[in-house]
């Protein structure tokens, strides 16, 4: 591994902990040897930041990944630009970046093919674009073509073989910090020219699709795709019904699951009655069974799910205007136990806020300088052409920021340069703990006083509709193939998994560790309230 790249990864992964609250990911055992040719694909949807978070998930042992970016990022005097240039990454060129004029990208795709005849692994996006959207684009077929290239320059060395390894990539809330990040990698497809006779020249472009249309299957059952942000909202509704909070379950069953309920809702909104992807147990891990066929006993009834789409809307709604979430109404409290719980609560809160205080002052000016730059960003242009460079922006005007105040208080305390050039980096992650447990008692707080402030009528209409729905959500569930149980599934089922924390020693223990979440949900972001909508992609 070249000691820049190396750096630059240690850089990313520094960037990318403090950022996310965790990133979580799965199958590394997937990902080929070191000087295994491999073609890395994955869907692309956070812009500069999907790369960093491939770069930090190949473990040290695989060598440099070669990246690809658009060339209009290449030969700025940005940090991003040295980012990109500095990390090995190569230029390929966009038609739409050229006014929609021809591009001649054979200079890089011979380098791409020389790296994998060499034994590298290359990243590519076949999206062919970034875009803030709740649905993948339609592969191209770059991937697959360079694939057949290769393999055809081989052909005469029955032991050449090269991996086309699928990675799917779901953020929580991309753009927020603090969200939590899973990283999927699939079973690699394992390419000779001997076994696979339609990929040489002269080729038979519909092996070339047929691989690209298996890659996309690939991708996309491994994240939440679905047709619109409507989708997203409702089955994370059903999710958390399905599983309610308190649930131990890891990031990747969770995602699982909601992507299961994704598919059920996205066949009622284009009005088919296929059955949806099941979720089953295999070998411990929750995984697809796409190639089993649905069974004739358990139809979806089109009707009844288009009522479900719009009951969990309808409850969805109902508690956001309300300010209640799902687990104030599905366990009702008296009037004296939310009155305790609320002094409980004021008290941790006035803590943690007092305590957070010195180390707010170091993140006040990193705040400033991200807010400023998501400004520039959403003005820029619409949301699905935009938004997705929101994290790239909070990303590197964070760490300036936050150098600037680092540099800062190494230069006012020159005497105590050792001491402060640790204890400050310390006391700002202590306060991101501190500051990330008072927002959670703050949201915990705003929903205690609505449950004062509500009416009956209001809260019993909720309790009635949640319950209503509850029922036809765990139908649904089970017809879906979901565990009827999923509290002891999930707790059995379940690895320990980086983010994971059992029981009130291992809790207190490793209160500031790197690797623990301080989540109970994993939806919650360092927000001051729970994140329920998105952005209209169209505006």
């Amino acid at each position: 591994m070249p000691v820049v790249y190396f750096l630059i990864r240690s850089l990313f992964k520094f960037v990318l902990t403090v950022f996310y609250g965790s990133i979580v990911v799965e199958n590394q055992h997937y990902i080929p040897p070191n000087g295994h040719p491999c073609v890395l694909c994955c869907n692309h949807g956070n812009s500069l930041t999907d790369p960093l978070v491939l770069v930090t998930s190949i473990p040290k042992t695989r060598h440099q990944l070669r990246l690809t970016a658009k060339d209009t990022l290449f030969g700025k005097r940005t940090f991003s630009s040295w980012l990109i240039e500095a990390s090995g990454a190569l230029p390929m060129k966009r038609a739409k970046d050229h006014g929609g004029k021809a591009v001649d990208n054979s200079h890089v795709m011979e380098k791409l093919k020389s790296a994998l005849e060499g034994g590298d692994m290359i990243c590519l996006f076949p999206e062919g674009l970034s875009r803030y959207h709740p649905q993948l684009a339609p592969l191209k077929t770059g991937a697959a073509r360079i694939v057949s290239d290769v393999l055809t320059r081989n052909r005469h060395n029955p032991d050449f073989e090269i991996s086309l390894l699928t990675c799917s990539i779901t953020y929580m809330h991309r753009e927020h910090f603090r969200s939590d990040v899973l990283v999927t990698f699939h079973p690699p497809m394992k390419l000779r020219a001997r076994d696979h006779p339609k990929l040489l020249a002269p080729v038979d472009y519909d092996a070339i699709r047929q691989l690209t249309t298996s890659m996309q299957s690939q991708i996309s059952m491994g994240t939440i795709d679905a047709p619109s942000w409507d989708v997203v909202k409702v089955s994370k509704t059903a999710a958390k019904l399905y599983a309610p909070l308190g649930t131990l379950m890891s990031l990747g069953d969770y995602v699982r699951v909601v992507r299961t309920f994704v598919s059920a809702f996205a066949a009622t909104q284009r009005g088919h009655k296929e059955h949806a992807p099941s979720v089953l147990t295999e070998d411990v891990q929750l995984k697809y069974a796409t190639d089993q066929a649905p069974e004739e006993d358990q139809p979806t009834d089109a009707e009844t799910d288009d009522e479900n789409l719009d009951l969990a809307s309808a409850l969805r709604n109902l508690l956001t205007q309300l300010g209640l979430t799902d687990e104030r109404v599905r366990e009702p409290l008296s009037r004296i136990v939310i009155l305790y719980r609320v002094a409980i609560r004021t008290f941790w809160l006035v803590c943690l806020s007092t305590i957070s205080l010195p180390g707010l002052i170091l993140w006040i000016p990193i705040f400033i300088a991200t807010r400023r730059a998501v400004n520039r960003v959403k003005n820029s242009g619409p949301a699905w052409n935009t938004w997705d460079e929101i994290t790239q922006a909070k990303l590197v005007h964070g760490l300036g920021a936050g150098l600037l105040v680092w540099t800062s208080c190494l230069l006012v305390f020159p005497p105590l340069a050792l001491f402060t050039a640790v204890w400050v980096p310390c006391l700002m992650w202590a306060t991101l703990r501190w500051l990330e447990d008072a927002m959670a008692a703050y949201r915990a707080l705003r929903a205690l006083f609505s449950l004062l402030w509500i009416g009956k009528s209001p809260l019993a209409r909720a309790i009635q509709m949640r319950s209503k729905l509850y029922d036809r959500v765990m139908q649904l569930a089970a017809s879906l193939g979901l565990p009827d149980d999923p509290a002891t599934h999930f707790r059995v089922v379940g690895k320990r998994q980086k983010g994971q924390v059992r029981g009130t020693w291992d809790s207190g223990a490793r209160y500031f560790s790197l690797r623990r979440r301080r989540k109970r949900d994993w939806n919650e972001t360092l927000r001051p309230y729970d994140i329920v909508d998105y952005p209209d992609v169209d505006t």
